[in-house]
This record gives structure tokens, sequence and C-alpha cells, in this order.
């Protein structure tokens, strides 16, 4: 991805204006080996919670909802993990939907095998895609595979199971997940079991793809492998829960950018601004295949149950955090709630569900939407001179121009509470209020 950038071009080391027109190169060399399936470019994902979506939680109760997601704009669901869930060690009275015991089984608490396909079918012909929630690196302690493969597993030195200890890539704490057991990917025999599950899914339900659980504690070769023979059965859509180049090398169409995520939580609480922005576009901590996806978003199942809703995280600023996310490169993701202003962290191993009121926010996520589908600048792959950062003046606002051939879309945005006055190169003067915005097509 090429970065011309324009904004806080001395904070960040770049002498003049004329320096900061040069080329900057945030990816690898060469380009990504994925075969992107031809819907994606500009497509929007939508986080489906099933548990927690209705007072049934089942699969035929979350389907009278389609109509009206469809016509907001999401292009793919992403439906949290559908398997049964383990009972030995359960956590609550539920059970963490993460803690597998059979991976070609339906929870029946959400349905059965035809519901779920049923589902499916009701989606696509609706003309959405559906990627299933995959629990790969672990499963619950009285899955199936305990009893029928039990050298599949991971042991301690005394040759026992044990919790599967866990350091998450995203903030880097350590904890251990008392209610699972690793599988040891070091077995020709765990692999093969694993792409046999996956592909099950595939044929039997018709799915388009899997957003891939903690995908990062597993070899990128294992993926490479799963990516080649998934693709056999049909054309996939690969997200995995990671942030690592080599994952897009050749297995995953997106990750996640943490990293902007984090970052817009620091933004709106007055910790960060345009500057930081700025910075990480134009000195990346990473950097990707061109072409590679990132998956941008405010909120998702784990940042809700564990971190806060949008009003804790954000304050006044969410919706101003949601269009960097909708707008900046990557494909915008939306959690379940989201739309109607969840305002609760929904219970993680219980049942809690969601309480729907006017859906206040569907205007304003259908829009943001829209502007994703209507313009080519706005496509999801990391690609040279596809983002241009306009220099405000103002650290408080941050600005940009995406552009692809003829097309260009301008972003400003305001950081902060106080309204702000700014005039950007190629659209002149704007006027912004307090964590507002303006967004131009065309210039």
């Amino acid at each position: 991805m090429r970065i011309s950038v324009l904004l806080g071009a001395a904070a960040l080391g770049l002498a003049t204006p004329a320096m900061a027109e040069q080329p900057l190169l945030p990816v690898t060399e060469g380009v990504s080996q994925v075969r992107h399936p031809d819907w994606a470019a500009r497509a929007t994902i939508y986080e489906v919670n099933i548990r927690q979506y209705t007072p049934e939680g089942t699969f035929r109760a979350f389907e009278k909802h389609l109509p009206r997601l469809r016509k907001m704009g999401v292009d793919v669901l992403w439906i949290m993990p559908v398997n049964p869930i383990a009972k030995k060690e359960r956590k609550g009275s539920l059970g963490s939907y993460y803690a597998v015991s059979d991976y070609k089984a339906v929870n029946p608490e959400y349905g059965d095998m035809a519901d779920f396909r049923h589902l499916v079918a009701a989606a696509h012909a609706q003309g959405f895609k559906v990627i299933l929630d995959w629990v790969a690196n672990h499963t619950g302690w009285d899955h199936v595979w305990v009893e029928q493969h039990p050298d599949w597993y991971k042991r301690n030195a005394q040759g026992e199971l044990e919790g599967y200890h866990y350091t998450d890539l995203s903030d880097h704490h350590e904890e251990v997940w008392a209610d699972v057991i690793g599988l040891d990917y070091s077995k020709p025999a765990v692999r093969e079991g694993m792409i046999d599950a996956m592909r099950y899914w595939l044929k039997e339900a018709d799915i388009d793809g899997f957003r891939c659980d903690v995908a990062w504690t597993l070899p990128v070769a294992f993926w490479d492998q799963a990516r080649v023979e998934l693709e056999q059965v049909k054309p996939v859509f690969m997200l995995a829960e990671a942030d690592t180049p080599e994952m897009q090398a050749r297995a995953f169409d997106m990750t996640y950018d943490w990293k902007l995520y984090h970052l817009l939580i620091d933004v709106a609480r007055g910790k960060a601004d345009a500057t930081d922005l700025a910075k990480l576009y134009a000195d990346p901590p990473r950097r990707y295949p061109q072409g590679a996806y990132r998956m941008t978003f405010t909120s998702n199942h784990d940042e809700n149950s564990w971190n806060g809703t949008d009003r804790e995280l954000y304050g006044d600023g969410a919706d101003a955090m949601a269009v960097l996310a909708a707008t900046l490169p990557g494909m915008p993701l939306v959690y379940s709630g989201q739309e109607d202003g969840l305002n609760k962290r929904l219970k993680f191993f219980d049942k809690d569900p969601i309480v729907w009121g006017k859906f206040d926010r569907v205007p304003f996520y259908a829009r943001l939407l829209a502007l994703k589908h209507g313009h080519p600048a706005l496509e999801s792959g990391m690609e040279r001179g596809n983002l241009r950062l306009i220099e405000t003046g103002n650290p408080k606002v941050f600005a940009f121009r995406r552009v692809k051939g003829k097309d260009r879309v301008t972003v400003a945005v305001n950081l902060s509470g106080a309204p702000a006055r700014v005039t950007l190169r190629g659209i002149g003067a704007q006027s912004l209020k307090g964590w507002g915005w303006s967004i131009t097509p065309g210039r």
C-alpha cells in the first residue's frame, strides 16, 4: 500500500511536503498468493452471536433478522461456533462457545443440522455469504476425539491432559483456559482430522469459509495445507484471528487489525491523536502482502464481553471511531447489537439476550456500508497509492483520501468533543462538530 503522507509530516520525520509525496511501501515484497473470491473486494462483515441474538437463541429465530441485515448493507455473516459445547470443566451454565465437544455436530440449543442448512440456504438466497467460526487449536475435555484419538492431544510432563495455557496476541496477557485442552499439531493425523472436519461443513452445509479462532497458535504450514484442500471442495473465504503477515501469504484472505482497534480506543480517550493515526500508516509495525485484507472493527464478541461496550470504550466518540474503521483500509465489521447501540457486555458463559430497541444506529451503519459498496477506492485489499493522508494543521482532526483509478473518497474526522474548522486540500473549508466528520465522495 503506497501512502502519500501529508499529515504531521514533521512529527513523522518527513522533512517537507515534497518529501511526503514520495511513496512509502508498508507492504512486503510481492503479492499475496491468496485468490480472494470475486465478491469480497467491497464486502462488509457482521458477526452473529446466535446464543444472545434472540430470546430463543436459535438459528430459526435469527433467520428472521436476515432481511433487516441485508437492507443495512451486510454481505458476510460470520456465525460464532455452532458445535456442541463440552460439559466437563464447563464454565458458567452454558459454557464457552469455543469449548467444542464434536466438530461434526450442531449445538442442540440452536437447533439441528437441518435448521442450520436452512439458515445458510436462506442467507444465500438473500445475497449473503456465510463463514463459520472454527476452533482448531483446542477442544473441550469431553470432545469425541479424547476417547477416539487420545494421542492427538498435548500432554504435560506427567503425560496428563491439562487446561490450555494461552497468550493473547492482541494485548499479550497470559492466562489458562481451564475448560479446553490443546491439540498436538506436530502429528500429521491431527492436521488431517481437522481438515476433514472443516471439509464436512463445506459439503454438508454449503458454507463459504471460516473464521479461525486463535489462528496464530497453529503452524502456518497447516493453514496453507488447509486452504489448498478446502479449495478443492469450493472457493472459500478465510479470516484468521491473527495479525501476522505470513498468515496472508497463502492461507488467509483477512486478518485482524488489532493495532487500529487499540489506537481508536486511545484516540477516543484523549491518549492519542491524528499524529498517532498517521504514524500507524506511515510507519506500520508490520508489513503485509499487497492485496491482503485487514478486518477493521470497534467491537466483536471478545471486546464486548471482556473489555466493554461502545460507550465504555469510546464514550461520545463511538460513531466517529466507527467512521474511521469503516473508511480506512480494510473490511469493516459490525458486531451483533452495535446497530442498535448495544449497551451491555453480553455474558460469555450464560444466556444474556440482546434487548433490541428502535435500531437507532441502523441508518448510520447503512450509510457507511453503502459507501463501501459504491466506491472502488474503498476496496479492502492493501494497494500502493490507495491511502493519502491530508494535512489539517490540527492534531485533533484526522483527514485522508482513498484513491483507486478515477474514484476518490475524502474523509475528515474530529477526534475531540470540541468543534473544529479545517481547510482540506482539494475540498476547502470544513466545519466539524465535536466528534463529527465529513465524507466527500468524488474528491
